[in-house]
């Protein structure tokens, strides 16, 4: 029997829709599975509708069609998992603990993870690699952490090809739902206002677009690396940096108001990226001013 099907977890959400679409673009067939229904319909997609809590909705989605699984559904708010840390660890850990048992059982041999640089926790401005130790500062980056390690441990164990790959800020089309820096910029140009930033706006972050961040999903499915890679833009711009950016993009003045940052804003994210060029041979390609571009197109509509 070959197996071909892959197993999307978040499959409904920003990165879970366009990756399910690039595997399909790859001819190969996808099991969706998600709390929110799967709002694009195609052929070759199996919608399993449901909470991976659930013993049940596990075993329909993970059978012995399954080639792989990228696990892309968490609780990923920070904020969130500070007020509810029960619940992320019942969301992030257990669930993946429980997806790697069905995936030994029923023989899947690929395991890819959505994991984050918060498991590195607060380095300052200096460069994120992914050898630094795990430090977490969060309930969010501490399940992470863990979920890391049962891939290792599972891959040591059992020969399964596992591999966490920890993304940087992800921005793109398809993300009109999100409360994140880019969206709201968007949003302020459409309605001519202007947009609150933390501190000075020099901190520092990489944004990387969907774009980059599926090819990087693809490469590491066909690549067979087990271990962990960074996916990000490999290029740090500031707050300002990137207000600046959007004014271009979207001929909106996008006025800025300074507000105090929050306890535990962290100055900068830096990410070497090279080592991923290495392991499972991406390299990010969508610039910062194109990216917004693709971004100011989908929400302008």
């Amino acid at each position: 029997m070959v197996r071909s099907d892959v197993v999307v977890t978040g499959g409904s959400g920003f990165i879970g829709r366009a990756a399910v679409r690039a595997f399909r673009a790859r001819g190969l067939p996808v099991t969706v599975v998600d709390r929110l229904p799967f709002p694009e319909p195609a052929d070759g997609v199996r919608v399993v509708t449901g909470d991976l809590r659930d013993a049940e909705v596990r075993e329909k989605a993970v059978t012995e069609q399954t080639a792989g699984i990228v696990h892309l559904a968490a609780l990923t708010s920070v904020l969130k998992s500070v007020e509810q840390p029960e619940q992320t660890f019942a969301d992030n850990v257990l669930v993946t603990q429980e997806l790697l048992e069905l995936a030994r059982k029923q023989g899947v041999k690929r395991f890819l993870l959505a994991s984050t640089n918060a498991v590195i926790g607060d380095v300052g401005t200096a460069t994120i690699t992914p050898d630094l130790p795990l430090r977490p500062l969060t309930p969010y980056g501490a399940t992470k952490a863990a979920c890391e390690m049962l891939l290792s441990g599972y891959s040591g164990a059992y020969g399964m090809t596992t591999c966490a790959l920890r993304f940087t800020n992800v921005y793109g089309p398809g993300m009109s739902h999100k409360d994140s820096f880019v969206p709201r910029l968007m949003r302020a140009a459409l309605a001519g206002a202007g947009v609150k930033i933390y501190g000075d706006g020099r901190q520092r972050r990489d944004l990387v677009h969907v774009d980059d961040v599926v090819r990087a999903i693809a490469l590491a499915w066909e690549s067979g690396y087990t271990g962990r890679a960074i996916v990000g833009a490999g290029r740090s711009v500031s707050v300002l940096e990137m207000v600046a950016a959007a004014r271009v993009v979207t001929g909106a003045e996008l006025p800025v108001e300074h507000v105090a940052a929050p306890k535990g804003e962290m100055p900068a994210v830096v990410v070497d990226v090279s080592a991923s060029a290495e392991t499972i041979g991406y390299r990010p390609e969508v610039s910062l001013e194109d990216g917004l571009a693709t971004a100011w197109k989908y929400f302008a509509g």
